[in-house]
């Protein structure tokens, strides 16, 4: 270790043929202080200019002042690591009850590679600005499991759960009043804007119609088929519910008096967010298929109950299901996925009338449980190659024959051939 100044903090060290600063604020250790690296804003290795490595230093020293005044005045002695209140976070948001479990399950993935990154044991108040550069850094380089390494999407969701960590850290004064380390970052990487995958409405009909022509095979282990993928594709395409919100729909959820599909919490799952506690219409087409099988079905609480584990349950996997239907209309396997509806819907929607007029931005917005129209401007709204204003949503391939031509054809006869949308 190099020599430290008597009249500073400031020691140096020699670093790749370059002597760089460090800090030695031991004497802060009861909020996080220890020998760090003295790193200018956009470096990456600590500072070689000793006016800047004093200025650093000096942000520091009033940094760890700041916490150590503010658990004084609050009262607040115990150090707080960040794998504690990580846990207790957690907690917290399961126990409001507004969060999916898919959510708190994607939380906890990215606050696992938090604290296994800075150290279980680290102080909440230490963790700095160029702390997080070096997450994010590290972030970008790790695999994502798919033989690539994360996107920038995925990074900046690390970056955004960690935020919201220290959002709370700072309500329960457990940091002070505007630390934030993950706000003050300006370099987080921004996601490549791509345009989400969903159906022209001629390519929806046509896989709407393989749905209601496909027969189930029963699968080995003596396993029930499900039987209902006509009107389960259907109640995804005509409603753009979100995939736990309609796998987890009720019965008593579908009005065929007042021709309305309510999407609302349930003992089966929560919903994403408060406006998504929504009313949709009951169009004409989903209302015909869900009234016949709504008259034929066994008895149960779910629309489309899942028992594979014996007794009733939530679906949770139905991607084989739609493999099959998706084959039966020339697309190949995995490529039609759920989230891929509530595009498609949301695109069907803004070409339909409203009283003769076009639907207004905000009503498509309402529909889909968000509470702004921003979403549907930015992420779900979509312009395609076949216009069809109508005063409902339909996917009907009679519409449709003449763009869909031998692909329509294909399925009739029984057979596949490639997409030509």
């Amino acid at each position: 270790m190099g020599r430290q100044s008597k009249k500073s903090r400031i020691y140096w060290r020699e670093r790749g043929g370059t002597r760089r600063a460090y800090a030695d604020v031991r004497d802060y250790a009861d909020v996080g202080g220890g020998r760090e690296a003295l790193v200018a804003e956009g470096e990456k290795l600590a500072t070689a200019d000793e006016p800047t490595a004093q200025v650093l230093l000096a942000r520091r020293l009033e940094q760890l002042d700041g916490v150590r005044r503010g658990r004084a005045l609050h009262g607040e002695t115990r150090h707080v690591t960040l794998a504690d209140f990580a846990r207790a976070h957690l907690v917290a948001k399961a126990e409001s009850q507004r969060f999916t479990e898919q959510w708190l399950a994607a939380a906890e993935k990215c606050l696992s590679r938090a604290v296994e990154f800075f150290g279980a044991d680290r102080e909440l108040s230490s963790i700095t600005v160029a702390d997080v550069r070096g997450f994010s850094a590290r972030l970008l380089k790790s695999p994502n499991g798919r033989g690539a390494v994360m996107s920038s999407g995925s990074v900046r969701h690390h970056l955004n759960c960690l935020s919201n960590l220290y959002r709370r850290a700072r309500a329960e004064r457990l940091v002070p009043s505007g630390y934030d380390p993950v706000g003050d970052f300006d370099e987080k990487p921004s996601p490549a804007r791509r345009e989400a995958k969903w159906l022209e409405i001629h390519d929806a009909a046509l896989l709407l119609e393989a749905a209601r022509t496909y027969r189930p095979v029963a699968p080995k282990g003596g396993r029930r088929p499900f039987r209902y993928a006509y009107e389960l594709i259907a109640t995804f395409l005509l409603t753009g519910g979100r995939e736990s919100e309609v796998l987890g729909l009720e019965v008593d959820d579908v009005s065929l008096d007042r021709s309305v599909v309510t999407f609302r919490p349930n003992d089966w799952r929560r919903l994403k967010t408060a406006t998504s506690h929504r009313s949709v219409p009951l169009w004409p087409q989903l209302r015909e298929a869900l009234e016949r099988y709504l008259a034929e079905r066994p008895p149960s609480r779910l629309l489309f109950p899942s028992y594979r584990t014996g007794g009733e349950a939530m679906l949770t996997d139905f991607r084989k299901l739609l493999d099959a239907v998706a084959v039966r209309a020339g697309f190949k396997p995995g490529e039609i996925r759920s989230k891929m509806f509530r595009h498609t819907y949301c695109a069907a929607r803004l070409q339909t009338l409203d009283e003769g007029a076009p639907v207004s931005v905000y009503t498509v917005a309402r529909e889909l449980g968000h509470g702004g129209e921003a979403m549907v401007r930015k992420v779900y709204g979509h312009l395609g190659q076949t216009r069809h204003r109508a005063g409902v949503v339909e996917y009907r391939v009679e519409q449709h024959a003449a763009k869909l031509g031998d692909r329509l054809g294909a399925l009739s006869r029984g057979t596949t051939i490639g997409t030509t949308s």
